[in-house]
């Protein structure tokens, strides 16, 4: 329920749904959508899901995994932009999310539910232990905001770890500017890969990037930052110069 209310969804909203299960959430959404379309990975699923919406003429049923789906195919005739709303499973959290916010479909808003250190990891911000690439690539493209907090009682069988409701509003324009997005994205990744090193030797070590320590030390001092510095201490914003200037 808090998954549905947090989207905010209204007749004039059409819905893709990710992961529906036995689709107990599809129906409530179909209640408050124009339309629903669900992805489901799991094909035992399929003709349950078919029988227990047979009734609703407001719903789409696609049997696939939404990692390796043509996305604008699949959502071509859905009203843009779209609502997404998922139950996530743990492992596939950070591919799906980087996948679906650089995804070229309009995304209006989503909300999700998530294992409750994902959603933490997501609105954190410099210098805290979860702040990571994460975090960054989130708030590049959207707003997050955790709507609940859903503890493991609520769920058959009950996992070890409580679960969250997250909602990302995205922005039309990001909130810093940068030269090259996916060059920005991977000096972040770089920083973050080994957490404990410098920003220098992180940098310079990584593979695909091609920058050397003199250089990153040149672009430090530019910025008035110390040879020393870590990444998980730099903001969106200074990662924005900071790949900017490596690339200038």
């Amino acid at each position: 329920a808090a998954l549905v209310a947090s989207s905010e969804i209204t007749k004039d909203d059409d819905v893709l749904e990710i992961g529906p299960g036995a689709g107990s959430m599809t129906k409530y959404l179909c209640d408050a959508a124009h339309h629903v379309l669900s992805i489901e990975l799991d094909e035992r699923l399929i003709p349950l899901l078919t029988a227990f919406l047979a009734e609703r003429d407001n719903f789409t049923l696609v049997q696939g995994d939404v990692m390796t789906l043509n996305l604008a195919d699949v959502t071509k005739d859905l009203r843009k932009p779209l609502s997404v709303v998922a139950n996530i499973p743990y492992y596939i959290t950070t591919p799906l999310l980087t996948m679906l916010l650089a995804s070229p479909i309009p995304i209006q808003r989503m909300a999700l539910m998530v294992q409750k250190e994902v959603a933490d990891r997501m609105q954190v911000g410099p210098g805290t232990k979860d702040y990571g690439a994460l975090s960054l690539a989130v708030q590049y493209y959207a707003k997050p905001e955790i709507v609940a907090n859903v503890p493991p009682n609520c769920f058959i069988p009950r996992p070890n770890v409580g679960s969250a409701v997250i909602r990302l509003d995205r922005y039309a324009e990001p909130p810093v500017q940068t030269l090259d997005e996916q060059f920005m994205f991977s000096v972040i990744r770089a920083s973050f890969n080994q957490r404990r090193k410098t920003l220098v030797n992180g940098l310079s070590n990584a593979p695909g990037l091609n920058v050397s320590k003199e250089k990153i030390k040149e672009v430090l001092a530019r910025m008035e930052l110390s040879e020393t510095v870590r990444g998980e201490t730099l903001t969106l914003e200074q990662f924005a110069q900071l790949a900017d200037l490596l690339r200038g």
